[in-house]
């Protein structure tokens, strides 16, 4: 991209139209949500590395969702929170692409990794017997850096396709961080190629991986109405039904924005939606995980209860 091309240096986000007194009280409420985030994705990631009954294939995948939601999350929300204080807070070009290339690289790790513990669960539970031996650490290392590997390709993509075009102005995208639509809207080119490839990448690793899940999904669906034991039938889907509510979140959120119609007056609501995909989905999915898992509650409450028991024991010592 050569410098007499580009004239823009810098973007200026213009995220929501609000008055300033919504502007305070949702600076608020964004900021305690994303502490939410990431003390409760934090959490989870303690109590997976401290605790040896969590160091499972299952947990080892949970492990890294919530670092992609952690990355998530800090990849848009604190620039939007700055822009609640400060309206129009212009964002530099290398900046811009950079929020852009790496939203583009956990959307699609996360798209992966959710198949990825569809999988998982299909194994654990239509193939019980089998599971130590196909899901060995092996397998499971080889599936986790597949999804960050083959994550960062589609991105790699549309972010040399995003870099060819000239931008000439105007400055303003509508939007609260470097969305990829919202950029290119920007440019001064024909953008054809771009779209096909946006089209593309969205069948691909959105609708795409619906497919093998649903799969996954009616097998597993199949072989917990085979479960003669009612509390068997129970654990195998309460197991399950925390990564559906996780599923269902990300892809409904996701297919909404990008493959429902579009209309020239939605821009707004699909500004409110990615909020929701990016902050809200970081934030819940480790609600989901906690509240409806056996183990990971079992596991917290050893935590506090090892560290009741230290403090006791330093106060009987003083």
């Amino acid at each position: 991209m050569g410098g007499n091309q580009t004239s823009v240096t810098e973007f200026l986000l213009m995220g929501f139209l609000l008055s300033p007194r919504m502007r305070i009280l949702l600076f608020g409420v964004f900021s305690l949500l994303f502490t939410f985030t990431l003390l409760g994705n934090g959490i989870i990631l303690g109590l997976i590395s401290l605790d040896s009954r969590l160091q499972t294939p299952m947990y080892f995948f949970l492990s890294h969702l919530a670092t992609v939601d952690i990355a998530y999350a800090c990849n848009t929300v604190p620039q939007m929170l700055v822009n609640l204080l400060r309206p129009a807070q212009p964002i530099t070009f290398v900046g811009c692409m950079t929020q852009t290339f790496l939203f583009l690289i956990f959307a699609a790790t996360e798209c992966l990794l959710l198949v990825v513990m569809s999988y998982d669960r299909y194994v654990a539970i239509c193939l019980p017997l089998r599971y130590s031996t196909i899901m060995t650490w092996r397998v499971c290392l080889t599936l986790a850096v597949t999804s960050w590997t083959v994550g960062v390709l589609p991105a790699l993509v549309h972010m040399v396709l995003l870099l060819r075009l000239p931008f000439c102005g105007p400055q303003k995208v509508n939007h609260f961080f470097c969305e990829l639509l919202a950029v290119l809207k920007l440019a001064c080119a024909d953008t054809h190629l771009n779209e096909v490839v946006i089209v593309a990448g969205v069948v691909l690793m959105m609708v795409g991986p619906l497919f093998p899940i649903a799969f996954s999904y009616g097998h597993i669906l199949h072989a917990i109405l085979k479960i003669q034991s009612g509390e068997g039938r129970w654990k195998a889907f309460s197991t399950c039904s925390s990564h559906l509510c996780v599923v269902g979140l990300f892809y409904g959120t996701a297919i909404i924005l990008y493959v429902g119609p579009q209309h020239g007056d939605s821009q707004e609501q699909n500004n409110y939606l990615l909020l929701f995909h990016s902050l809200f989905n970081p934030m819940l999915n480790p609600l989901i995980y906690s509240l409806r898992n056996r183990d990971v509650n079992a596991a917290l409450r050893r935590r506090l209860k090892g560290e009741t028991f230290m403090r006791a024991s330093l106060i009987k010592k003083n």
